[in-house]
């Protein structure tokens, strides 16, 4: 459950506060802090974007096709990895979760609207519980 802006607010106050009393242990803290690792790594990309573009439009000035193409595949892949890094870092700060429809139970509510946004892994394991029930059903077949 996310927490509210006023919660939000109070928790980087005491981050803050725990940070000017004791540097040593805010400096580790920041360390294993995740929201630090994809900053850094958007950052990476993005020095990345600029130094394939640098590339790319050097190769065009020179005429040097290997710098055109180095250009291009720096730009492209660090594109793909920072699209991947912000994607992940959304993904852990708003986790995904199905609507539900209401006045519908909670058994009924697997096969909602929810359920294309669920992930293969939640998939295979609601069919492998739905098998499970079956064979404490008796019905065998599958």
């Amino acid at each position: 459950m996310p927490l509210s802006e006023h919660e939000q607010r109070q928790l980087e106050q005491i981050e803050q506060a725990l940070y000017r009393e004791d540097p040593k242990f805010g400096r580790l803290v920041r360390a294993s802090d995740p929201r630090v690792h994809y900053k850094r790594k958007l950052a990476q990309g993005f020095v990345g974007i600029i130094a394939g573009a640098g590339l790319l439009a050097a190769g065009v000035v020179t005429h040097r096709l290997y710098f055109e193409a180095a250009g291009a595949a720096l730009a492209a892949l660090s594109l793909l990895w920072t699209v991947v890094c912000w994607r992940r870092h959304v993904a852990r700060v708003r986790p995904v979760r199905p609507k539900a429809v209401p006045g519908q139970a909670a058994q009924g509510a697997r096969s909602g609207p929810g359920r294309q946004r669920q992930t293969r892994r939640a998939r295979m394991m609601e069919r492998m519980e739905e098998r499970w029930r079956r064979r404490q059903e008796g019905d065998r077949r599958m």
